[in-house]
């Protein structure tokens, strides 16, 4: 079959975020043919240059996110009163304020369980309201173009400024001034830039048998253009939750209330708009798709695929015996401070107090300009927590927390550093699918861990796991491995064990491979085949033509016959089948 993989800074650049799991996802699917549509975030990122694609990926078309390219076309009267409509429509929708949230912040919102303000249980009409203009302006880029102008117009401005005066408006969107309006308007148009690609048609997204973004934000909205346009099935997948990360990002210090408020709306709506039409949504992890649901996703459209870690890099290490010093302690990642290195230092001080002899390793790069600083400031506590030693227990000047990067002679590689510890820990306050906790249980390594994101999920009774920002409880349970090296063993076992079968590139290629076959079982792209003078032939794409193997398709050009989100004669999606295997299922806790 035909696969338009759709990626947002990613895949296939060198550079991007997700390439990697893209590059292993269509290297093991050789018996489909996919095009690449990639949304570029920067220039830097076209500089850098593309991955060496397999000889089955037919095409790459690419597109800037950081920039609207103009095509220099005028509305006449007709466009303009389109666009105010649609427009219009989707500023009264976000005025209406973020579903659920009356005067709080989103994620407060979020945290509670079965009330009635859920983001997903939003009115019936808001939603239909949003999605119609989403598709109106979409229709209004194909039809006429000149949409990014017309995005960052005055009468963009003056729509959101109506919607926001008007009675029904959230109280929040009410209080909003010029420059907020300004500034919703314009991280408008960069969400929608997608809207004016030409990337719809029979000669692109539209002559897909299955369309599969990446991710549930801006590379879903193709997914949803194909769908609406061409009757292509959606599968969605998220290994990060977009919505929680613009929760995340537009926190009160960055934005104003009534900024905030517009905003969440949107993303929102979004979500729902692209959970609502997707045949199937895979997230990474259980928390992830705690937060699919909450956003009106259907629990049966839902199919966990964990993220697929490279076993074979860590065989030699998982596969030895444990040669480590049995009193260290190892911490693996990119320093920053969501990280919570801070607490790892004083629970490493009560650690020494109970094992004099215990050393903490620190292996990892900071992570931007802030997480230098955050390095910088870790170093300094270190040196005033643990100054030089007495002679009897450490030579004098050696300090007992190192902080190195991977690579350096005692760390050649990430299997080394994950060997060179007795137990591996994570201490952070802010995780999504621990990928660290993986590569360490395929080394064979015991973890001790704090409960956030998915980490309970990928643990399940193969390591210790304490409350965030803990110090206390994270010394006892590093102290409590410490001291019993057959737990340690044990732990360590069972871990690459789980690993193994739950969390490998194979068992993620099989999951989608399974997960393709069924969307296009159940929703098969409708086409009209033309033969050279026009007339059509019927049974001109057999049911055979979607099985793998060498099978004749025809040479006849097809036209779609697509409506919006579904093609004709196509029937809702039906009851779902069983999930395939055990990387497309819940993992086990």
């Amino acid at each position: 079959m035909r696969i338009g993989l759709v990626t947002e800074g990613g895949y296939p650049y060198v550079g991007g975020d997700a390439g990697l799991w893209c590059d292993r996802l269509v290297r093991g699917l050789g018996q489909h043919e996919f095009d690449v549509y990639a949304l570029r975030r920067s220039r830097r990122q076209e500089d850098e240059g593309r991955l060496e694609l397999p000889p089955h990926v037919s095409r790459v078309r690419t597109a800037p996110l950081w920039t609207a390219e103009q095509d220099g076309k005028a509305y006449g009267r007709r466009a303009r009163r389109r666009f105010a409509e649609s427009y219009g429509q989707l500023a009264e929708v976000l005025s209406a304020g973020p579903a659920g949230v009356q005067g709080a912040d989103p994620p407060a919102a979020l945290r509670g369980a079965g009330r009635a303000d859920d983001p997903g249980a939003a009115p019936g009409h808001l939603a239909d309201r949003f999605g119609s203009a989403l598709y109106g302006l979409a229709e209004l880029a194909r039809d006429e173009g000149g949409l990014p102008g017309a995005l960052r117009s005055d009468t963009a401005v003056r729509a959101l400024e109506r919607a926001c005066r008007t009675p029904g408006a959230h109280s929040l969107a009410r209080e909003a001034r010029v420059p907020d309006l300004l500034t919703v308007a314009a991280h408008l148009e960069r969400a929608l830039r997608p809207l004016s690609l030409d990337w719809y048609g029979d000669d692109a997204l539209g002559a897909a048998d299955l369309c599969h973004a990446t991710a549930a934000g801006p590379a879903a909205l193709p997914g949803l253009l194909a769908g609406h346009f061409s009757g292509v099935p959606l599968l969605v997948t998220e290994y990060g939750v977009h919505l929680r990360a613009h929760y995340l990002a537009a926190g009160p210090d960055t934005v104003t209330p009534a900024v905030r408020t517009l905003l969440a709306a949107f993303h929102g709506r979004f979500a729902a708009e692209v959970y609502g039409r997707a045949a199937i949504i895979t997230p990474g992890n259980a928390h992830a798709r705690r937060w699919q649901e909450r956003c009106g996703a259907d629990r049966s459209r839902i199919r966990t695929v964990h993220p697929g870690m490279e076993a074979s890099r860590f065989t030699e290490v998982g596969e030895a015996p444990d040669r480590a010093d049995p009193g260290t302690l190892v911490w693996v990642g990119g320093v920053e401070p969501s990280k919570d290195l801070v607490s790892l230092l004083h629970a490493f001080a009560e650690v020494r107090r109970e094992e004099p002899r215990a050393r903490l390793r620190v292996l990892g790069a900071p992570v931007g300009s802030e997480g230098a600083a955050y390095l910088g400031h870790c170093r300094a506590l270190a040196a005033q927590l643990f100054p030089d030693e007495a002679e009897g227990v450490h030579a004098v000047g050696d300090n007992p927390v190192s902080f190195e990067e991977i690579g350096g002679p005692d760390a050649p590689t990430l299997a080394d550093a994950y060997a060179s510890g007795a137990v591996v820990v994570l201490s952070s306050v802010v995780e999504g699918f621990p990928a660290g906790l993986v590569e360490a249980m395929l080394c064979g390594r015991p973890t001790v861990s704090t409960d956030v994101g998915a980490v309970v999920e990928v643990i399940g009774g193969t390591g210790l796991v304490v409350p965030p920002r803990n110090p206390r409880a994270l010394a006892e349970a590093c102290v409590a491995l410490l001291r019993d090296p057959e737990r340690r063993e044990r732990l360590g076992a069972a871990a690459r064990a789980r690993a193994l079968e739950l969390f490998t590139v194979e068992q993620n290629i099989a999951a989608f491979h399974t997960l393709y076959l069924e969307i296009v079982s159940h929703c098969p792209v409708r086409r009209v085949v033309l033969d050279e003078a026009g007339k059509p032939l019927p049974f001109a794409v057999p049911a055979e033509a979607h099985v793998p193997g060498r099978w004749t398709r025809p040479t006849a050009r097809a036209v779609h016959r697509g409506g919006p989100g579904r093609a004709p004669g196509t029937t809702p999606w039906p009851a779902p089948v069983p999930a395939p295997g055990p990387a497309a299922t819940e993992g086990a806790l």
